[in-house]
């Protein structure tokens, strides 16, 4: 199966059920495990300068609004490098993409080690934050190969497992940032601490990842996925999951001391339980998809979301500091659970207009997983915009109104939106329609959880 000394598969079919219960699954929960390492790393430090403001204290020069537009920037540029990084995996192989990735890290980690020091320029900042924004990228060629890895009936259970095991990096940063502020370390600690994680993930992906055949060379999927207009669809709604997700981890600290004058080390006890708890139920969303379907859990998802930001704005015009955190951990939570089931959705939107364009058994199952694999990145990439426009839109709040309540409200409309685009789009029936038969694409549809496409 795989060609000795290269690390390639050649072969490779897990919707062949005696192929995947005697090679396949052992195989591919290998390259899970590592892959999910290097990913967490990844995030630890794309989401770094949501602790390092912290430590930046008045010696440093930094107003709120200046902290606000850095982690803006360092979001943004993990953003957009999730574009290229799909496009990575086609052209140099999983394996091979997972192993330069992780090596990357060191670049933005050793960049802050030596410029974190108060006298440092704002602009000095701003460089090396949008070095740090390239470990955002590896969330997106980490889950497009992951996605050939799993047959449909499993890919929720696990991209929920390997995107949710990355989404760890953000509390498990701020956590070592708690403990090193507790004990009076400063930044250079927590960024020397890092640098020999990194050396770790690329290391160990080296030794023990796969690439597969199947996907190399097949850069055409993103212009394809591109072209549907279901890719944009699901990135918008990414944007109201994942957005809020990486756009609250890096904002709720700065909303505790800045909103609620909490100090830094009275932050950093309350900032990652959110990103924790986030992380840890992404699974549970990406197997309640697989159950009951990607479209319904995300709809009642957002309803939920919209019910806690609504929350979220009396507990923040009360100045209720016992409200907020809570309801803002269960919102995390809930971003959480979208993550899983929107990724969850994603497989089997195509794999259903393989099926509506009359193609059957393995063909089916390619065109599926190709267009899905590419879409991934597209679609991240766009997600991940929306914790840009988070903060961003507390950047603006605190500027107007002095406090972040105008940033929920807007927060509330745009999941108000994205309930009603799930809704119309993948639940709505139509009037009228022809029955498919067994097995049909209707029926499939209705297995998934979403209306036929």
């Amino acid at each position: 199966m795989t060609v000795p000394g290269g690390r390639w598969i050649q072969h490779w079919d897990p919707e062949d059920e005696t192929f995947w219960k005697q090679t396949g699954e052992r195989v591919a929960r290998r390259n899970l495990f590592f892959s999910v390492l290097s990913e967490h790393i990844g995030f630890s430090v794309w989401t770094l300068w949501s602790v390092l403001v912290l430590f930046m204290g008045p010696e440093y020069g930094l107003t709120p609004a200046d902290k606000f537009l850095l982690t803006s920037v360092v979001t943004l540029v993990g953003a957009v490098v999730r574009v290229p990084y799909t496009f990575a995996v086609a052209v140099f192989g999983g394996r091979n993409w997972t192993v330069v990735s992780a090596g990357l890290l060191l670049v933005p980690t050793v960049a802050a080690f030596v410029v974190m020091e108060p006298g440092t320029s704002f602009s000095t900042f701003l460089l090396v934050g949008l070095l740090a924004g390239i470990g955002g990228g590896n969330f997106a060629s980490s889950m497009t190969n992951i996605n050939a890895f799993f047959p449909l009936r499993r890919k929720g259970w696990a991209l929920g497992l390997n995107a949710g095991g990355g989404n760890i990096g953000v509390p498990v940063i701020q956590l070592a940032a708690l403990a090193i502020i507790g004990a009076g370390g400063g930044p250079r600690v927590l960024l020397g601490a890092y640098i020999p994680l990194v050396l770790v993930a690329a290391v160990l992906a080296a030794c023990f990842m796969d690439n597969l055949a199947s996907v190399k060379n097949d850069t055409g999927a993103a212009k394809d996925a591109a072209r549907d207009r279901h890719t944009w669809i699901m990135a918008v709604l990414y944007v109201g999951t994942f957005g809020s997700f990486i756009g609250y981890s890096f904002a709720f600290g700065q909303v505790l001391t800045t909103q609620f004058g909490r100090t830094p080390l009275q932050a950093a006890y309350l900032t990652f339980i959110g990103p924790l708890l986030g992380s840890l139920i992404r699974p549970l969303g990406g197997r309640l998809a697989d159950r009951y379907g990607g479209a319904r859990i995300t709809l009642w998802n957002f309803v939920a979301m919209a019910a806690a930001t609504a929350v979220l704005v009396a507990a923040a015009v009360a100045e209720s500091l016992v409200l907020f955190v809570p309801v803002f951990v269960v919102l995390f939570m809930l971003s959480g659970l979208g993550n899983g089931s929107t990724f969850k959705m994603i497989p089997g939107i195509f794999q259903n207009q393989a099926l509506a364009k009359g193609l059957t058994g393995e063909e089916a199952v390619a065109y599926g997983r190709r267009l899905s694999g590419a879409s991934m990145g597209l679609i991240g990439a766009v997600g991940a915009l929306g914790g840009v426009a988070i903060n961003l839109a507390f950047r603006q709040s605190f500027l107007s109104v002095g406090s972040g309540t105008g940033a929920f409200v807007a927060f509330l409309a745009y999941y108000a939106v994205c309930f009603a685009v799930t809704w119309a789009v993948y639940l709505r029936r139509p009037a009228a329609r022809t029955p498919d038969g067994p097995g049909g694409p209707q029926e499939t549809a209705d297995r998934l959880g979403y209306a036929r496409v």
